[in-house]
């Protein structure tokens, strides 16, 4: 048995052995004193030591002796009886006192009941937040060849500037805050701001990882019993085989697999919010699982966060040589997946895709000599929701810490980070607002 349960055992008899008005002097008596000391007991590893014992067994019999005393009433005189005071004589064997048989003491006032106590009024819960008009976002993250490569008239990504630029909202100025894919990734998921050990590409996994009070819209999300996921193409372990939350070991770089998966794409493995609790073995999880995920509204999450591989993502230089690469490479995966989000049911319920350049990866121009390209970290972007009209342009400022708190805003979130800047604009208030851009 436990200690505890062992000591509690050990009151319950003691009770059981004190009956009536002593029991009840004991307990008013002396509540204050042996609760303190019971609480002591029962709070530690082994009970009640000898010391504490002895102290308090002769606290309840100094008090108890002292209020039965105080409290016992003296008997009652006989009608008519006076009592005559002894003198010396009848001490010393003169004339006694007239005597007669001692009447038996009234019986004690019986205590009255204490007045039960009031039961405790609840206080009134509070109303929980209407559900918002989106309940399930998805995120696909792609390298961006440049604005007018993307969305230009000379388009290098034709199923993104012509299938699905006429069924959405184009966000013609969204920005990066670098070129390279993890400052941006942590400042979406975060609203970190971009540090040098993330623009440098992690020399030192360690360094890049934000510590535990760093919250992510992931924590947020679990604390609103919402649920989250990310998807990751080619995520494995060193034998090959698919796992959830691939990482670097602490002091290692941050390399990329044999499947083209880098954890630089994955942002969720940079804080420790959710690698301490398990969070990121529980959802950041390999690309595969996403088909099956989306086949009904209660299997897909309220936050969808995916990710190609470096080769599908768009970056030249890290597809099989052969294969196509850079922007061509980017389409095609985003011909493939997204057809998939949008007939799935939870799309199609409450869905908003966001189709987003998580970094930015130019070909270089084929003539040197040729003026330099426009700013590469104005990328655009593309949301596409049943909610929205087809079609449309938001011309004003987003960077990632607007797509981290629009994200929030939808969820009604409260903005981590920099995302709670006065200036960072939000795009959630368009589907409340009943539009979908200018």
């Amino acid at each position: 048995m436990r200690p505890r349960a062992r000591l509690l055992q050990k009151a319950a008899a003691a009770a059981e052995s004190l009956t009536g008005k002593r029991f009840a002097l004991l307990v008013a008596s002396s509540l204050v004193a042996t609760s303190g000391i019971v609480a002591v007991g029962a709070g530690s590893s082994g009970g009640l030591d000898p010391m504490t014992a002895a102290a308090m067994k002769t606290l309840m019999a100094e008090e108890g002796a002292t209020q039965v005393a105080a409290t016992t009433p003296a008997p009652a005189p006989e009608p008519g009886f006076t009592p005559t005071p002894s003198s010396p004589e009848g001490a010393a064997g003169g004339a006694a006192a007239p005597s007669g048989p001692l009447p038996a003491p009234a019986p004690a006032p019986a205590p009255e009941p204490a007045p039960a106590p009031e039961a405790p009024v609840a206080p009134a819960p509070e109303p929980e937040p209407e559900p918002g008009p989106i309940q399930h976002v998805f995120l696909v993250s792609v390298a961006s060849p440049g604005y007018d490569a993307a969305f230009g008239t000379a388009s290098q990504m034709p199923y993104l500037s012509g299938e699905l630029r006429s069924q959405g909202v184009l966000l013609s100025n969204y920005s990066l805050l670098d070129t390279t894919a993890l400052p941006n990734g942590i400042a979406a998921v975060s609203g970190q701001p971009p540090s040098a050990a993330a623009k440098a590409g992690c020399p030192v996994y360690e360094e890049c990882v934000h510590e535990v009070e760093t919250l992510t819209v992931s924590d947020q999300f679990v604390g609103a019993q919402l649920r989250w996921h990310g998807y990751f193409e080619g995520m494995a372990n060193e034998a090959g085989q698919p796992e959830s939350c691939v990482h670097p070991e602490p002091e290692a770089p941050v390399t990329p697999n044999a499947s083209g998966y880098s954890a630089q794409l994955n942002p969720f493995v940079f804080f420790h919010s959710l690698l301490d609790l398990g969070d990121c073995d529980e959802n950041a999880v390999p690309f595969t699982d996403l088909s099956k995920d989306l086949k009904k509204v209660d299997t897909t999450a309220n936050f969808s966060y995916i990710s190609p591989s470096l080769c599908n993502a768009g970056f030249l230089a890290q597809c099989p040589e052969g294969a196509p690469e850079g922007a061509v490479a980017a389409d095609a995966f985003l011909a493939q997946v997204v057809p998939e989000i949008l007939a799935s049911p939870a799309y199609k319920k409450d869905g908003l895709l966001i189709v987003g350049f998580g970094a930015a990866d130019p070909a270089p121009p084929a003539d040197p000599a040729a003026p330099p390209p426009a700013d590469p970290r104005k990328v655009g972007a593309l949301l596409l929701s049943p909610l929205l009209a087809p079609g449309a342009t938001d011309g004003a400022p987003y960077n990632p810490y607007s797509l981290l708190r629009s994200i929030e805003d939808l969820f009604d979130l409260s903005p981590l980070g920099s995302a709670g800047g006065a200036k960072v604009r939000s795009f959630a208030p368009a589907f409340t607002a009943g539009n979908g851009g200018d």
